[in-house]
């Protein structure tokens, strides 16, 4: 029986860095993995939809060239094209992961791991041999997949997923988008630029819910301008797929309505992976699909750990490696600072792409504060302008009686970028007017952070 420090059950943006993390801490590392190194994040999510997302971007440019003075004719997309660029990107950063477990001198465990008890892990390899492994600590990061409503079964073909859509083979007439947090709007975004008549129910009353209002109703303004239909307070009831396409009945609030589609993309969240992972026989404490863990992500078991999305913390792969590096680095007797999840930066990556972080105005205000918002719109941004991308604007949050930044909100071009700026700012408890002060370059989109701080205190110039 190979013995360890720590074994690493899953190798997604969890399970790697936390796996990287332990050996350069001095520990012996084992990490099991029963797919591609990299887990979904790298391979079937972050990475290769942003590849996709880019192919489309490039194509949005290309299509209004000549309002940059450029004549481009006959472009077209090639989805296949487009599809194994997406790959080739995914394929090469998994061989990235690859290469540093060498580099670090972690060994991988090819099969699907489970807990057993007196910290032990059973590995079940492809061919059905089962092998036991020991260490002193066990990291459990399996993460998540397509959460499944009961009336949107996925048969991978008319029905799908993330998965099937970032793989089409061929690009469909018509695709109906249930859902509208950011894997829905991303899809959303990518199929529309390609040529696809896209649609999108929402069951809550506007699109990307979890953001602040007003972000959510300018991607609603954009997406509408570029085709999109957009059905909120919505839902899909059943889905007739006898045809040769789907037929989707959808209650809304002026009535049911049927819409015709080649595919329907179901994106309405994750469901963990804790099925045959050991916790009921190991005796480790879950709720409601999510591993009860502490600050420093132990379970009850002493010497079993959770991080990522199987725990209760934002379903998004930097929450998990920075849960990763907290977690190994409190193993290795160090003293890490527990993670402020109120600190955590969102990205979505659709166009115009959306950043946010701390309070939004309503939550703000529920939490007592009183507060000064400034907002500042790229249509008053030099750069904006010069980029052709004038949608969207930037939104500050201060606590009215200190000047605490409270929360950030952005809706536009590059702002995915921009947004650690803020994150950094709140962590050094950065003040509204230090930002004001902070000379930022010109001409850059980045000018609208220091002219939304100015705004939210009477001192904007270029408004």
């Amino acid at each position: 029986m190979a013995n360890f420090d720590v074994i690493v059950i899953g190798s997604g943006p969890g399970g790697y860095v936390a796996a990287i993390r332990a050996s350069q801490l001095g520990m012996k590392v084992g990490v099991v993995e029963k797919a591609e190194l990299g887990g979904i994040c790298l391979n079937w999510g972050c990475i290769p939809t942003k590849a996709l997302l880019k192919s489309a971007n490039v194509f949005e440019y290309i299509k209004h060239a000549k309002d940059y003075g450029i004549d481009v004719k006959d472009a077209a997309p090639d989805m296949a094209a487009m599809v194994k660029r997406s790959r080739d990107v995914a394929a090469g950063m998994s061989k990235g992961v690859q290469f540093l477990f060498k580099k670090n001198k972690i060994e991988q465990i090819a099969g699907h791991g489970k807990l057993k008890k007196g910290g032990k892990v059973e590995v079940t390899d492809a061919a059905g041999k089962k092998t036991d492994y020991e260490a002193k600590h066990i990291i459990l990061a399996t993460g998540a997949r397509s959460r499944e409503l009961p009336a949107l079964k996925l048969d991978g073909k008319k029905i799908i997923g993330y998965r099937e859509a970032m793989v089409l083979p061929e690009k469909p007439a018509k695709m109906l988008v249930v859902g509208s947090g950011a894997i829905g709007v991303e899809f959303a975004y990518f199929f529309n630029t390609v040529g696809v008549e896209v649609t999108i129910v929402e069951f809550l009353p506007r699109i990307v819910p979890v953001e602040d209002e007003e972000v959510s109703k300018q991607l609603e303004k954009s997406f509408k301008k570029s085709g999109i239909n957009i059905y909120t307070n919505s839902e899909v009831t059943k889905v007739d797929t006898s045809g040769k396409g789907c037929v989707s009945t959808v209650k809304t609030p002026g009535g049911e309505i049927k819409i015709e589609s080649d595919i329907v993309l179901s994106a309405v969240g994750v469901a963990t992976n804790l099925e045959n992972l050991g916790l009921e026989e190991t005796g480790v404490k879950f709720e409601k699909g999510k591993v009860m863990v502490d600050q420093f992500y132990r379970t009850n078991v002493p010497g079993v750990y959770a991080i990522g999305d199987i725990t209760s913390g934002p379903a998004l792969a930097h929450v998990a490696s920075a849960e990763g590096i907290i977690c190994v680095e409190k193993i290795a007797g160090q003293n890490p600072e527990p993670l402020n999840y109120n600190n955590v930066p969102g990205c979505t990556y659709c166009s115009p792409e959306i950043a946010s972080v701390g309070y939004t105005e309503e939550a703000a205000k529920k939490a007592g504060y009183q507060i000064k918002v400034g907002k500042f719109p790229f249509t008053a941004s030099g750069k904006a302008k010069a980029a052709g991308a004038s949608d969207g604007f930037v939104k500050l949050i201060f606590d009215a009686k200190y000047g605490e930044f409270l929360g950030a909100h952005m809706i536009g071009a590059n702002v995915t970028e921009m947004i650690a700026e803020v994150v950094a700012a709140r962590k050094l408890e950065t003040t509204g007017h230090e930002i004001i002060k902070t000379v930022h370059p010109h001409p850059t989109m980045s000018e609208a952070i220091m002219e939304a701080a100015a705004a939210a205190y009477g001192e904007v110039i270029h408004l």
